[in-house]
Order: structure tokens, then sequence, then C-alpha cells
């Protein structure tokens, strides 16, 4: 262990980077070259690491959580990395060697390891003995085509079987971006319904690009999408329902603070104004605390009823409070910290929002969750590592009173 911090210190790093300046071209590739094999070097060993977690821990799920904490990754990419590690320390042996040479990088691994997954250990071993020569000096899509015609070749009859698990796996997935702007996906759908879907969204994308339209097809297509989605005929606006935290100068124009979308996070003041300015847009009063920005309480006008202490929680949490989660609070479970069978209370002190996944991994043995008089949540897990995750303020803290208006 003495000898890898070594190699990754500050210190020899700087060493490095400071001779770079000096390098032509063809030298600076070779450095870049050399770079790439000695982190593919490393995350033979990182790969090696987590192979060794999760047979301590006999392959629980709750290891990727784990090493999305330690890691600072999100969980898909965790569990990934975690059946990456189990496939390459015992399938793919050979696999693993080219990660030790620098010839394979550990994105490429791990296509490796999700094309072979479907296969018989004895299958996957000769897949991956027939990949050794096949893969060095490949990118990552060349890899993943190989590797996907050598599994195919080795269980021909398996075939169909993996098509089959493939289509049973297909879920819809979010993906936030910068600026105000997300995606949605429709991951592993059924091929032909998913072209259906694309032909008749476009084809109503050209039928609309008559007169006065000024939208590109692309923007066609993807506002008809989500109207579909939303229940409309395509082409119109359709209400739906989302959560905007707006601090009340910054609706007024006083200020330009940023905006946030629950589960999205901060969009500039400008587009928070245009969204709530909508014709369907309900507003809602907050009381906070001027020096913490926390929540101390919610107004009581709005065009439905309140539903009490489970709204308090939800907009004082936001999103699941569990570190690196963003499902929004409004779609998780109300969850009491300390169980009420041990002695929890249904209250704000002991109520925190946790998404369906993260609520079952409260239960797992060894993770440990504790609520702070303040709202900070600490999570403590298997390995006796701590996380906190505090209810993030509405504002910045203040010091001034507000401008009058």
């Amino acid at each position: 262990m003495a000898l890898l911090r070594e190699v990754t210190s500050s210190a020899v790093l700087r060493e490095v980077n400071a001779g770079l300046g000096s390098l032509g071209d063809g030298d600076a590739v070779d450095v870049a070259v050399a770079a790439s094999e000695g982190i593919a070097r490393l995350e033979a060993v990182r790969f090696r690491a987590l192979a060794q977690l999760d047979r301590h821990r006999e392959g629980a799920a709750s290891v990727a959580q784990e090493v999305a904490f330690a890691l600072s990754v999100v969980d898909g990419h965790a569990a990934g990395l975690v059946s990456t590690a189990a496939a390459l320390t015992s399938r793919l042996p050979r696999t693993l060697g080219l990660l030790d040479r620098g010839q394979v990088g550990g994105y490429g691994a791990m296509k490796v390891a999700t094309a072979t997954a479907w296969l018989s250990d004895d299958d996957a071993r000769a897949v991956d003995a027939v990949l050794e020569d096949r893969l060095p000096d490949r990118n990552s899509e060349q890899i993943r085509k190989a590797a996907n015609h050598a599994a195919m070749m080795a269980d021909r009859d398996g075939a169909a079987r993996r098509v089959e698990r493939h289509r049973a796996g297909r879920r819809l997935s979010i993906r936030h971006g910068e600026t105000g702007v997300a995606s949605i996906e429709v991951e592993d759908g059924p091929v032909e319904k998913v072209a259906a879907a694309y032909t008749r969204i476009d084809r109503e994308a050209r039928a609309l690009r008559t007169g006065g339209e000024t939208r590109t097809l692309d923007q066609l297509r993807a506002d008809i999408a989500l109207d579909l989605l939303l229940g409309g005929q395509g082409g119109k606006s359709e209400r739906s329902e989302v959560f905007l935290y707006m601090d009340l100068n910054t609706y007024l124009g006083l200020n330009e603070d940023p905006a946030e979308v629950a589960g999205h996070g901060h969009i500039p003041a400008s587009l928070a104004r245009h969204i709530a300015s909508g014709p369907d847009t309900v507003l809602r009063r907050i009381i906070t605390d001027p020096l913490s920005g926390q929540v101390l309480d919610l107004g009581r006008d709005r065009y439905r009823p309140t539903a009490g202490l489970g709204e308090f929680v939800r907009v004082r949490d936001r999103e699941c409070r569990r570190p690196g989660c963003h499902r929004p609070a409004q779609a998780c479970d109300l969850d009491h910290s300390v169980p009420w069978q041990h002695g929890g209370h249904t209250a704000d002190t002991d109520l925190v929002d946790l998404c369906r996944r993260d609520h079952r991994l409260k239960d797992e043995p060894g993770w440990v969750y504790r609520l702070g008089p303040d709202g900070t949540l600490t999570i403590t897990t298997p390995t006796g590592q701590s996380y906190d995750s505090s209810p993030p303020p509405l504002h910045e803290p203040r010091t001034e009173e507000p401008p009058p208006f």
C-alpha cells in the first residue's frame, strides 16, 4: 500500500507535470499513452480491491452503495464496477491481465464483462481466451462489438435467451444536464415498439412543419414526445407537476440568485421566473430561518389541502437524503431514521425522505442511520465510514434585511 501511495503521490505527479511544458508533439503523445497504460494498471488494482470487498460481503447488494460513497460515483457506475470486478477476478482472468499490462482500460474491461455476463463460467472463460489477442489497441466500441460477437459464437442457442433477458430489463431513466435541461430515455425497449414510436413522432413532427412554425425538426420531435408522455396528442403543452424552489426576491426580480428544481438542481433566475409565470403555476409560501435558510413552516394557501407533516418533510428535504441520490422527495418514502418499533417518533426531527432502494438499504446489516437535531443525517457503512447529509437551505444565510418593495 505504501508503494502505491508513493507512485500516485502529489509530489511525484508534480515532478512529472513540471517537465511536460518542454515536450514536443511526439513526446506529448508518448507521455499520454504511458499515462493511460499506468491508469489501466491502477484500475486493475482497484478491480481486485473491489472484488475482495465483494467476497467479504458475500455479494450483498449494498456493496454497490458503499462503493458509490467511497469513490464518489453514481450508483449505477458503482454497481458496474463491482460486477466487473467479480467477473475479472473469476471468469475473465485474461482481460484482467490486459489491464495489468496497460493494453485495455477499465471502461473497455467493463464492456467485456457486460457482453459476457449472460454466459456460463466455462463459456465466459472461452470467450476471454479468444478476445485476448483481439482487444489490445481497440477503442471501447470496438471492444463491445468484438466481445458481443465472441459471446454469441460461444453460445448461439443462448442468444435468444439473451434477447429475452435484455427486453425484460427495459426501464425508463432520466439524466439531468446543465442549464435547465434533462433527458428521458426508454432503455432496452423492444426494438419494434421503439422503432414504431419514433416513426409516429417523426411523422407528426413533419406534419407540423407548415406555415409559420419556427421550431426545427429535432425540436418538434422532442416537444411531441414529451406531450405524448404527458397524456396529450402531440404538439401542444400539457399540465404537469414539478417543484420549483425560488427566493421571493428572485421571483420579484430584485436579485439573480439561482433557483432549484427538485431532482434536477439549480437553474438560472431568468428560467425560474419563466417557469413560475406559467398559466398553471401555483405558488406556495415557505417560511425560512433568515440566518440558516432552513425551512421553518409552510404557508397554507394552495390549490389543494396540505398533507401536513409529510409535506413539510418533503419540502425540507427536496430529494432523497442519501448523499449522491437525486430522486425528488415527492417520489420517495417517508422513513423513520430510528425505526418506529425501536422508539422512533413520527415527527420532523425523526423523519427523512429516502427513495425505495435506499429505504431498503437502511435495513441491511451493518448500515446505521442517525438523524441529528439540526436535520443532519449521518449514514455509517458496514466498514465504519460515515457520510453526512444535511437538507440544503432554500437560500444563503442573510445578515441584512431584504430591500423594500
